[in-house]
């Protein structure tokens, strides 16, 4: 009888994704549950352990492996766990060795690591999308994350690397790659030369010509220059859709946070772009009840998602992390967060049926991601297709109806 195929269950963010594929690949053969961990709040740390949890349940014989952002910061909490089998650092779980080794702890010193790969993955079967990690880690140290702790310093793999790696996806049918990083816009100052991300994505353009389709996940808006810029505004083959770490929409809020950008910038950033390319959709993250906020400053970040025209947010409402300055800093009353990140999802979802709906009648080109009649647009419009299409497949569609949450399409 055939011992039950691996599973690793991923948590979280793009990155996360992409080092799972490669994970699954390392475990290939073996009866092990591998869970990958968020930390980016105290609800992805609960969520982690309800998988895990979940997870056993399920699967009582295999070997259960705990590894992740949430792992590597607190591997104690998690090893702990009666679940859990073994506990391997983020610095660790992209060895085999991690995974046959005896030890029940295996957590290296994050802030050590000064190397990044690409991944060891062929394929990532079960995505007609595939993510491409291009950094790791981050420099910067915002008042309310832990996830430098959980990532290490910034560090950049080299081009020639990227490129290899996405044109040995392209040729294995994938449609779509994006580029991921824990702080993708820092790319490449580690690197001899410097490189910025702008030369990145110019050189895997220029030298994988059978790529369709190139997303860049979570950029920070302050680091997009100019080179970056005009390649994000007149490049087809980028898609329109630019994810941007805004957090907060109030100076004073954001300062305490120790970004590095303004409201004004902001703002400005979005304008700049959309000018050169009006069709580019913007997602954005927020933050709801930072330390010290009132319903003024709140008010400010409400206003963005109109002033920066945000159809795609992600919102959150503030979770202290331990450790870090914003966890010592004056609360605000959880109750009080939480009606104001759903004020703030209340107000993204109407200003994202709005855009909606003025795609109806137009032409777009759809990623079909699963079997059926799922894809999403360039635009990272979700689209259901009246008639079901072959995964993998980006088919020209038009747009004949929308609801508050998606488009409706016909293939052309």
């Amino acid at each position: 009888m055939n011992a039950p195929a691996p599973e690793v269950i991923s948590l979280g963010c793009r990155l996360n994704i992409a080092e799972s594929e490669t994970i699954r690949t390392l475990i290939a053969g073996r009866d092990m549950v591998v869970v990958n961990s968020c930390a980016v709040t105290n609800a992805a740390v609960k969520q982690t352990r309800a998988a895990i949890r979940r997870a056993r349940r399920a699967r009582p014989g295999a070997q259960l492996v705990v590894t992740g952002c949430a792992a590597q910061i607190d591997p104690a909490s998690f090893s702990a766990m009666p679940e859990v089998d073994r506990v391997i650092g983020n610095a660790d779980k992209l060895s085999a060795r991690a995974f046959e080794a005896d030890e029940a702890v295996i957590v290296s010193d994050i802030m050590q690591v000064r190397e990044t790969a690409p991944h060891l993955a062929a394929s990532f079967s079960a995505h007609a999308r595939a993510f491409v990690e291009v950094q790791n880690g981050c420099d910067h140290r915002c008042t309310f994350c832990a996830i430098p702790f959980g990532r290490g310093p910034s560090r950049s793999v080299p081009a020639g690397g990227v490129v290899e790696r996405i044109a040995q996806l392209v040729d294995a049918g994938h449609g779509e790659i994006v580029l991921t990083g824990v702080d993708l816009t820092s790319y490449g100052h580690d690197l001899p030369g410097a490189p910025t991300l702008g030369l990145l994505v110019e050189r895997i353009l220029r030298h994988v010509p059978r790529l369709a389709r190139l997303r860049l996940s979570s950029l920070d808006s302050i680091e997009i220059d100019d080179p970056l810029v005009d390649l994000i505004t007149g490049e087809p083959r980028i898609m329109p859709h630019l994810h941007l770490s805004f957090q907060a929409g109030n100076d004073l809020i954001l300062k305490r946070m120790k970004r590095r950008h303004s409201r004004a910038q902001a703002v400005a950033t979005v304008a700049r772009l959309k000018a050169r390319r009006p069709a580019l959709a913007i997602g954005a993250d927020l933050i709801a009840g930072f330390p010290t906020e009132d319903e003024a400053m709140f008010a400010d970040t409400l206003a963005l998602i109109d002033d920066a025209d945000i159809v795609h947010a992600h919102i959150f409402p503030f979770s202290p992390r331990a450790g870090t300055p914003a966890a010592r800093m004056p609360q605000v009353d959880p109750v009080i967060a939480r009606d104001r990140a759903e004020r703030l999802r209340t107000a993204a979802a109407r200003h994202k049926a709005a855009w909606l709906r003025t795609l109806v009648g137009t032409d777009q080109s759809v990623l079909v991601e699963r079997p059926g009649a799922r894809g999403h647009a360039g635009n990272f419009a979700d689209v259901h297709l009246t008639v079901p299409q072959q995964p993998g497949d980006a088919t020209r569609v038009v747009i004949t109806g929308a609801t508050d949450t998606h488009l409706i399409g016909t293939a052309a």
